[in-house]
């Protein structure tokens, strides 16, 4: 059976190592809790020894990498700000672990909550069934799959087609759900928003989406880790913004089922407007705005009449 290489290290050699990468990390304006969640990415080392230092004392420690590649790896977050979940290739989402990569975007606590609301709405709107109903729900824009996989995973019985123009990002988002165990439940499609899904139309109970949102001229402003190294095509939301959530508005009543739900992450600003787009196109109603955890308008939820 295949095991992948390790290094091993002396707890000495590894405790001077995490002291010097968070002095790096404190000069650079960086947390230095990001030094431990590498280490427990790439040596397997829990939270309570790294925060108890009793690994220093321990004749070996196992790495996945050298510890000069792990230096290599480190000077990247500090000299290139590149975000550290590209450099452990892994990304915390809700209770899953994902595999991510610099074709996708990172993903957020924040969005996290975007599957709490879509399970909410389809409770309140068919109590009897709840998350046992064997409907159809679509992730637009899935990038590393977090979403399609939070809902195949709160709608058990549920299909998920997951659609994104990227085919890098539908190569990671595959991996993610076969790694999950989920690849049986969720249908991976190349193609812009709603083009792939053509036959579906009247059948989705619901679309959830993390589009592109960010103004054109604001994505070169946003954070080094942000505008450097994670993908514009899944940044960029046009002039103002909204370019892709307006075609989400418009296209959505195709495809969604009386009482479908539409459902999106976007700026804080944006509520207002993404609102008045809903209540403009006339095929919308119970059109609701919904905060992050820090209380900022994140998302809007509505329903196909």
């Amino acid at each position: 059976m295949y095991s992948p290489k390790t290094w091993a290290v002396s707890g000495q050699e590894l405790w001077q190592w995490r002291d010097e990468a968070c002095a790096a990390a404190v000069a650079a304006a960086i947390s230095s809790a990001e030094v431990d969640w590498l280490l427990q990415e790439l040596a397997g080392l829990d939270r309570l020894t790294l925060r108890l230092e009793s690994f220093k004392h321990w004749p070996q420690v196992q790495l996945r990498l050298s510890l000069s590649e792990l230096t290599k790896l480190w000077q990247k977050r500090i000299e290139a700000r590149v975000p550290v979940q590209y450099l452990a290739g892994t990304a915390p989402w809700r209770q899953f672990n994902l595999t991510v990569s610099p074709a996708v975007l990172i993903p957020r606590p924040e969005t996290e909550l975007i599957i709490d609301l879509a399970v909410i709405a389809a409770q309140s709107f068919s109590p009897e069934l709840g998350s046992s109903a064997a409907e159809i729900w679509s992730d637009l824009g899935t990038g590393s799959g977090a979403i399609a996989i939070g809902l195949a995973t709160a709608f058990p019985k549920a299909t998920v087609y997951a659609v994104d123009c990227s085919p890098d990002a539908i190569a990671v988002a595959q991996q993610n759900a076969t790694d999950l165990g989920l690849s049986d439940r969720i249908q991976f499609f190349q193609g812009a928003w709603f083009q792939p899904l053509n036959g579906l139309e009247g059948e989705l109970r619901g679309m959830v989406s993390n589009p592109p949102y960010i103004p054109s001229a604001m994505v070169s402003s946003l954070q080094p880790e942000v505008a450097w190294h994670e993908p514009h095509l899944a940044l960029d939301g046009g002039e103002d913004g909204l370019d892709c959530i307006r075609h989400l508005v418009a296209i959505a009543p195709l495809y969604l089922k009386s009482g479908g739900i539409w459902l999106i992450e976007m700026m804080a600003g944006q509520a207002g407007q993404v609102v008045e787009l809903l209540e403009r196109q006339g095929d919308y109603d119970r059109i609701q705005v919904h905060a992050d955890l820090a209380g900022i308008d994140r998302f809007v939820l509505a329903h196909r009449r």
